[in-house]
């Protein structure tokens, strides 16, 4: 009994910790319910090595999680940031002085593979574009879609938060809301603002009873806001017909970032365009542009 009403302390810190993210640190729903996952994990994991306090947890205790992750067939990202968001958990509760050091701390994640961007090509992402039909409503509402993610490179849920007071057509300026709430303007092209005027003069035919918020940028055929994986699952749908490959929709803000990098853009001006906090999440993008000069390089120099 004593250990039931231990794993319920343990769970009300965890509610206690996701309150403290979502109001005073103001991450997003999104963010928050990650946390949730991968501590609900870590919980369900301490209470089957019978650990009923937080005072109890050590460094083996945290190993071992990440031992347990391994076998269980997650990948190392998955476990690095599983183990940040036990990291992050264990700190707070050093905070409010539920615990007396963090011993998460002394836990080195795995060592990353390093995974470059899949690189979509200019032509791909033109017929990419051409795809959707500029005789419908939802045609439109794609093309709109898909020139803004690679006119804008913004993420999927930016996008799909997207409200219509956001998007200055006359600036060719988006106001997004990112990672931790933080809001940055981003420029678009003509090809965007085209596709958007011509998307918003027929947005009217979606809306309907089902409209609980006539804000939102991108709606279903339902009239509803189109959520990030109705999103999702049309933008890979055209990708896949383009390329041949099997795309998500980050594909086409990976190749914003590498075609502006190829063309001579600035690498900070690229991190704040791509709302990336630290540079060296950017620098992975140089790594592309490289590697395509050296397999040019390759193809092409008589003695390579």
């Amino acid at each position: 009994m004593s250990f039931e009403i231990g794993f319920f302390a343990m769970k009300t810190h965890i509610t206690q910790f996701l309150t403290h993210l979502s109001q005073q640190r103001r991450l997003s729903d999104h963010t928050c319910a990650a946390y949730n996952t991968d501590l609900d994990q870590f919980a369900a994991f301490l209470q089957g090595r019978r650990v009923d306090r937080v005072e109890q947890i050590d460094r083996n205790a945290v190993r071992d999680f990440l031992g347990f992750l391994h076998n269980e067939g997650f990948g190392r990202r998955s476990v690095a940031r599983k183990l940040a968001a036990v990291r992050t958990f264990l700190s707070y509760l050093c905070n409010v002085g539920d615990l007396d050091r963090n011993p998460a701390l002394d836990v080195r994640p795995p060592r990353q593979d390093k995974i470059l961007p899949v690189h979509l090509d200019v032509d791909e992402v033109a017929r990419a574009m051409s795809l959707p039909s500029p005789n419908t409503v939802l045609g439109l509402r794609d093309r709109a879609i898909l020139e803004l993610f690679y006119s804008a490179g913004i993420r999927l849920r930016e996008l799909a938060g997207l409200k219509i007071e956001a998007v200055d057509l006359a600036d060719k300026l988006v106001r997004v809301v990112g990672k931790g709430n933080n809001e940055r303007l981003v420029p678009f092209g003509e090809p965007a603002r085209v596709a958007l005027v011509a998307y918003l003069m027929r947005r009217e035919e979606l809306v309907s009873e089902q409209t609980t918020d006539r804000r939102h940028l991108f709606l279903a055929r339902s009239g509803r806001p189109l959520s990030p994986s109705g999103i999702q699952g049309r933008v890979a749908r055209y990708l896949s017909k383009a390329t041949g490959r099997s795309l998500s929709p980050h594909a086409l803000r990976h190749a914003y970032a590498t075609h502006l990098l190829d063309a001579g853009a600035d690498l900070n001006a690229v991190r704040e365009l791509l709302g990336h906090a630290s540079l060296s999440t950017t620098q992975v993008y140089t790594h592309v542009s490289v590697e395509r000069l050296k397999r040019a390089y390759r193809q092409a120099h008589p003695r390579a």
